[in-house]
């Protein structure tokens, strides 16, 4: 699997979801099994061996990815969803959007004192989501071990925003 050319697999699509921006479509690697499980072994793979309780899986593409991940790492996967999408006590986390606000949301009691959690996405921009969840964790008790994510867009600046988190990207652009 190390062998398969991931790249290839990311579709660009000029000027979507506005003029000016180029969209890196995952969907193509998503509907190939052999891409799909290259890219969650190399999601994986950094994070073997280290000290880790739970993936926190953001809504929604960092759900495609998380749970496989979580099971080659042998540990459980928490959902961070948008409001009103848990059924039970949720814990939340507010964060600024260039043009707004939102806000991420988790089950009470998911995160356990001291419990060293994984962030994953599928792709990095400007790291606003990740820092949110990043921040929810915190709030819940937990460390933030690192961040995964299968694209990383670095004319964004994602990873500085996330500093000093250790983040581990599969595709660079």
């Amino acid at each position: 699997m190390a062998s398969v050319d991931l790249g290839r697999f990311i579709r660009d699509i000029p000027d979507f979801p506005k003029p000016g921006i180029l969209f890196r479509d995952i969907t193509p690697l998503l509907a190939d099994g052999g891409a799909l499980a290259a890219a969650v072994e190399r999601l994986a793979a950094p994070w073997l061996g280290a000290r880790l309780d739970a993936v926190a899986a953001v809504e929604a593409r960092g759900f495609l990815f998380a749970v496989p991940v979580a099971l080659r790492l042998g540990i459980g996967v928490i959902p961070v969803r948008k409001p009103g999408k848990l059924p039970a006590d949720t814990i939340a986390h507010d964060y600024d959007l260039e043009y707004g606000r939102d806000r991420l949301e988790m089950h009470r009691g998911m995160v356990g004192a001291g419990d060293r959690v994984l962030v994953i996405d599928d792709v990095l921009a400007t790291g606003g989501t990740a820092a949110a969840c990043m921040r929810l964790v915190e709030a819940a008790g937990g460390s933030v071990a690192g961040a995964a994510f299968l694209v990383e867009l670095t004319p964004l600046g994602g990873r500085a925003r996330l500093a000093p988190a250790r983040v581990e990207s599969v595709l660079i652009y």
